[in-house]
């Protein structure tokens, strides 16, 4: 079934394809600004991208997928760290960057096939500034910089839909000193003494100095996926300025389509309200879970909701999601005792019947539906194993495994960083539970005992349970 999403340029619901000779779909995504921590915010639209890429791989088969994500590692916000830390662009950014990556793989986000970063692609901004110049849609200001010509692009404006007097609004306080209009965007900034020693030499004619923000990915784009792409994501808040601005500045230079379709994401909100640390809402990964939550909840909370609707994340949504996480690994467990063994991870022998998945797979097609889908996943769970016929339930276990794998979920991944429970223990919560269900309470109560011995207690949910070490215990290695 292929895969259609909301194209922001269009505003159509559209199927995804590719246009390229070789049949590869090419897919870019802006990455983090590499200063500080991504927040749950940024996480949302880098978890729900991650689902894109896990349904394109699905579609398009993983060697025809090409995935791009950046990370911006010099710009003003790079450049103030170094000033606040007293240490180089490169200590400051590599820290940060590393971060990044260990957020995404708790989150258990597929890392892209290419990572460029901003200065490792000066050269190819710098060539493209310069055509930029050579063919009118870019100046150079009386300091040295390098100004891209809004006027020389008539369609500017097309993707966000915003009106001349807006765009003059938005822009008016911005260098309105050095440029020709004020809706005109930096290509290139001359440098100035807070900059440092972060310097590049410039296009043709300029000042040395770095580069804007916004000629980066069209840079990225052009050398690794070519002058058009399939699919270009991102939140919501880059729609304007940031990507209608590659939008024009890729076309002028390019003269062909940038971007045949674009995705974005909506704004997570945090109690009601828009994230800030003044307001003590505001998160990173590392906040929740020295909340006791593990990253996999917190990436089910990012996942429930339909992306191109705000979300409103409150601490209570984590433990909602945690009783779903371990109502899906209950039913894992359950559905491959009847079933055949599956090895771990997607199944290898899913075969491309979903059974009674199969509303749920089609959701996931139609616009990421992704709380649609989570609504038929819990369908099929609501009915009771020992209805599952045989031959169901040999299609069922590899499906569930890989709807849910489609979605990123893994069940033996629910424990915060460091209070994993040893098997022998998660052995005792299982009889316990078992023990609950068929309600002989006494052999619960006396496997809640020995639960207590070995240093942990077993919370009990409705559809579920979960497993904590005891503060001031000692936890039985068993």
């Amino acid at each position: 079934m292929p895969l259609r999403l909301f194209d922001s340029l269009s505003r159509e619901v559209r199927e995804l394809t590719t246009g390229q000779p070789d049949g590869i779909f090419r897919f870019y995504n802006c990455g983090p600004t590499v200063y500080a921590p991504a927040h749950i915010g940024n996480f949302r639209t880098f978890v729900i991208n991650d689902v894109v890429r896990r349904l394109l791989e699905f579609g398009f088969g993983p060697e025809k997928v090409r995935h791009v994500r950046n990370l911006t590692d010099v710009d003003d916000r790079t450049i103030g760290q170094t000033l606040k830390e007293g240490l180089p662009l490169a200590a400051i950014t590599r820290k940060w960057t590393a971060k990044f990556h260990d957020d995404c793989a708790a989150l258990h986000c597929l890392p892209p096939h290419v990572e460029p970063t901003a200065t490792g692609y000066i050269p190819q901004q710098v060539d493209m500034i310069n055509v930029l110049l050579q063919k009118g849609n870019a100046y150079r200001a009386p300091d040295g910089s390098v100004y891209f010509k809004i006027a020389s692009f008539p369609a500017y404006g097309g993707l966000s839909r915003i009106r001349e007097r807006e765009l003059k609004v938005t822009n008016s306080a911005l260098d309105a000193d050095h440029k020709d209009d004020v809706g005109d965007f930096a290509l290139w900034k001359a440098w100035k003494p807070e900059d440092g020693p972060n310097k590049w030499a410039g296009p043709s004619g300029a000042a040395e100095g770095r580069p804007g923000w916004h000629i980066e990915c069209s840079a990225m784009n052009k050398a690794i996926l070519g002058d058009t792409i399939d699919l270009h994501t991102g939140g919501v808040d880059l729609l304007f300025p940031h990507h209608e601005n590659e939008v024009a500045q890729s076309q002028c230079c390019n003269g062909t389509t940038f971007s045949r379709h674009w995705y974005h994401t909506e704004h997570l909100l945090v109690e009601g309200t828009t994230m800030s640390k003044s307001k003590g809402n505001y998160y990173v990964l590392d906040d929740l879970v020295a909340k006791g939550y593990s990253p996999m909840v917190v990436r089910y909370a990012l996942l429930n909701g339909h992306p191109r609707r705000q979300l409103n994340f409150v601490l209570e949504s984590l433990h909602v999601s945690s009783a779903a996480l371990d109502r899906l690994r209950r039913f894992d467990d359950q559905i491959r005792i009847r079933g055949e063994p599956l090895p771990a991870g997607a199944s290898a022998s899913f075969g491309g019947r979903w059974g009674p998945f199969q509303p749920a797979f089609e959701s996931l097609c139609d616009d990421l539906n992704v709380p649609e889908a989570l609504g038929h996943i819990f369908s099929v769970l609501n009915r009771p194993i020992a209805s599952f016929d045989g031959d169901e339930t040999v299609v069922a276990a590899p499906a569930f495994r890989r709807i849910c794998s489609l979605l990123g979920f893994e069940f033996w991944n629910l424990e915060v960083p460091g209070t994993m429970a040893p098997p022998v223990v998660k052995a005792l919560a299982e009889k316990r539970w078992g023990a609950r269900q068929a309600r002989d309470f006494a052999t619960a109560d006396a496997l809640r005992s020995e639960l207590a011995a070995a240093g942990w207690s077993m919370l009990d949910r409705k559809d579920g349970y979960k497993l904590e070490p005891i503060r001031g215990g000692s936890q039985s290695p068993a």
